[in-house]
């Protein structure tokens, strides 16, 4: 499908509107069609996170797995390929990125796991670090907090001194800026890692 085609079949689905690009109304999601995500498409991309912060909906003709890595920073919601663009498919997207979802093929999905667990496993295993920007240390601590144990039974339990427990409460407090404990461990379970 070409761009104008898409914009005609959206225009016509029931709750959805097309609107100009340079029309200034709030915007509920970007559709973008393009043949590769290009450096120019990139580009694209961040100045609309930057300026509309809307979710977008992307269709490409190519598409490798940096490019899915890249449209996941820049606020895309679903990826299309430009073969399996049917104008439902396009309008599902549209829907469910507008609901704050995302929509990818099977394939691509394995494609940005395989990619994740790239860069856990190169990136960030090597530096202690997990995806969530903690440690294995700072999550054990974490999870014990999350049982409602004090910095005493912490200390026990890993065989830590109280005032390893303290500094390493203090510096994931510090480094995420989390304002306390109970909020350190409403992260850790936002995260998805206790």
């Amino acid at each position: 499908m070409t761009s104008m085609a898409i914009s005609t079949y959206l225009d016509s689905r029931p709750g959805i509107e097309v609107v100009p690009s340079e029309q200034l109304t709030p915007i509920d999601v970007v559709v973008i069609a393009a043949e590769r995500l290009t450096v120019e498409t990139s580009s694209t991309l961040r100045k609309v996170k930057a300026t509309m912060d809307s979710p977008v909906v992307l269709i490409l003709s190519e598409t490798s797995r940096d490019d899915l890595v890249t449209a996941v920073e820049c606020n895309v919601a679903a990826v299309l390929p430009r073969e399996a663009a049917t104008g439902d498919r396009i309008e599902h997207a549209v829907f469910t990125a507008a609901d704050g979802g995302g929509f990818l093929s099977t394939s691509m999905l394995g494609e940005l796991l395989k990619q994740f667990e790239r860069v856990q496993r190169e990136v960030l295993s090597p530096h202690g670090l997990h995806v969530s920007g903690l440690t294995p240390r700072e999550i054990d601590v974490l999870r014990l907090m999350s049982h409602g144990l004090d910095t005493t039974e912490i200390a026990d339990e890993l065989c830590f001194s109280e005032r390893a427990v303290k500094r390493v409460v203090s510096g994931v407090t510090g480094r995420l800026k989390l304002r306390n404990r109970p909020h350190a461990v409403a992260y850790a379970l936002r995260m998805g890692v206790i």
